[in-house]
């Protein structure tokens, strides 16, 4: 057992002598009888609290959520082992640490650029009549974190939390683009290349010829590779830093989304991409992210 996690079973060991105690907290519905790990619980309310009061002692801590100064010392201890808080050399007391700030930035970084897109969303849907999807890349998967669907009888139909392989969509391979190849090589070896039409690329160097020209061009293409019937077109979304935090698609039917309209699909979500990535933040150099794109189904 490491270091961290014999430090963390010692603390479960001793608060969860004092469980009976969670109870009366004053003002806070913590205690859940249905709650497995009464250590998670403290921990959190120790957090909360920290947010709200800035910096505390540890008696203050103990006197505020009314547990053992050792309960509270063994928590605190955890807590800045993982650097959720940290302790000031001068006055003693605690506060929030870095760690959390790191998380609550990757958290915001998904759920902003969701609430920033919404209304180019809703105007692209009201213009291509088509379905349209936001994604972002997470644990190797493209996951959907919001859509505005087409009214057309024959539409794509989709649901918001929905998991997909990144290799056979749109705005998986735009996110894959644009990630490191060690990390496209990671996502690779652990998720592999699994077939699902015709035209699915299974072969990595034939993929890593495709995420090439994704970024040449500026967009990707879904020809029918992960449906037969439905090709998708899709751009990158870029946070202030320039980063590639999200892609977003427009998605239809082959017969709908050739010739002359294809050419239109590209333009439109291109160019909206670039408008989500300037209420972002994002300034390129030349400010060209979006502009004249002559596109092919390859």
């Amino acid at each position: 057992m490491d270091k961290k996690e014999n430090l963390f079973s010692k603390t479960v060991d001793n608060i969860e002598q004092n469980v009976g105690r969670l109870k009366q907290m004053p003002g806070k519905d913590v205690y859940n009888p249905n709650v497995k790990v009464q250590a998670v619980a403290r921990a959190i309310s120790i957090i909360e609290l920290l947010a709200k009061a800035g910096e505390m002692s540890l008696g203050e801590i103990a006197r505020e959520l009314q547990l053992p100064k050792s309960t509270i010392h063994g928590l605190l201890s955890t807590l800045k082992e993982f650097e959720f808080i940290e302790q000031s050399p001068f006055s003693g007391k605690y506060k929030l640490g870095l760690r959390l700030f790191e998380i609550g930035s990757a958290v915001a970084r998904n759920w902003d650029v969701r609430a920033v897109a919404a209304p180019y969303l809703q105007k692209l849907v009201d213009e291509c009549c088509e379905t349209v999807h936001l994604v972002v890349l997470d644990k190797g998967e493209v996951l959907y974190i919001d859509k505005r669907e087409s009214r057309q009888s024959l539409r794509i139909v989709s649901e918001v939390g929905t998991r997909l392989p990144a290799h056979c969509t749109g705005v998986g391979k735009v996110l894959l683009a644009y990630s490191s190849p060690s990390e496209v090589r990671r996502i690779i070896a652990e998720k592999g290349l699994r077939r699902f039409t015709k035209n699915t690329i299974t072969d990595p160097e034939k993929l890593a010829e495709d995420l090439a020209r994704i970024r040449q061009q500026g967009y990707a293409v879904d020809n029918e590779e992960i449906m037969d019937s439905l090709r998708c077109v899709a751009a990158p979304i870029r946070n202030h830093e320039g980063r590639v935090i999200a892609a977003m698609s427009i998605a239809g039917p082959v017969a709908r989304l050739s010739g002359e309209r294809f050419q239109k699909m590209v333009k439109l979500v291109v160019e909206t991409a670039h408008e989500i990535s300037r209420a972002l933040g994002y300034r390129p150099a030349a400010d060209g992210m979006a502009g004249s794109y002559e596109a092919s189904v390859y």
